[in-house]
């Protein structure tokens, strides 16, 4: 098939104007976390974050915090930090975490919230989660803006035995038991419990340098 044969008419598009962000003009798609991390005093931090991704197909991981907020303070100071995937049900108590803090600098509303402890670096997890991973602080990359990228590399990972893909059980049936709790930026939530196959070509293969 030549060139030519393949070309096609630009679609109609809205073009949005990049000198202030574009981020609140339509939906992403991206998972929703919970990271821990601890304060000063010695007390926890629970705070959601959505702009969170693994970082290649080692054991890495990162999400976008401020250096305004306590998270990023706490997690540059201590050099490890927590991240639990909420449950589909669990989005009043992801919701608390993202509470204001009071004058003094404390976040009553954490106290209501379910945690258990990590078992090899000094964090707590949200309880109401499927997947939990215990992270070292690889590197902060600031200057995005007013924001950075925390990357951690995971030390420890746990997940709940109804969401550990199976050999013997069909990845739909895994999806449908242990939905997955995606956040629609912006200001929206979903639950996704069905999936599909991605209809990979011929050959395909993944990076050399994966592991996998």
């Amino acid at each position: 098939m030549s060139e030519s044969e393949i070309q096609a008419d630009s679609p109609d598009l809205v073009s949005l104007e990049t000198d202030h962000p574009i981020w609140e003009r339509f939906f992403t798609v991206a998972p929703l976390i919970v990271v821990g991390s601890r304060e000063e005093n010695g007390e926890y931090d629970l705070a959601p974050k959505h702009m969170a991704t693994p970082l290649g197909w080692q054991n890495y991981f990162a999400f976008v915090c401020t250096p305004q907020h306590s998270t990023y303070q706490n997690i540059r100071r201590e050099e490890v930090f927590t991240v639990s995937f909420p449950m589909t049900n669990s989005v009043v108590m992801t919701s608390l975490a993202a509470s204001p803090r009071c004058g003094d600098d404390s976040k009553p509303s954490l106290m209501a919230l379910p945690t258990f402890p990590a078992k090899s670096i000094d964090g707590r997890f949200l309880t109401d989660s499927s997947l939990f991973f215990e992270c070292q602080l690889d590197r902060i990359v600031d200057g995005f803006g007013v924001n950075s990228l925390i990357a951690g590399k995971i030390v420890a990972a746990h997940i709940r035995p109804e969401s550990l893909r199976r050999n013997d059980v069909d990845d739909q049936d895994t999806i449908a038991a242990s939905p997955l709790l995606a956040y629609i930026s912006p200001g929206r939530y979903a639950t996704i419990d069905r999936s599909a196959s991605f209809p990979f070509p011929k050959g395909f293969q993944k990076s050399k340098d994966s592991d996998s």
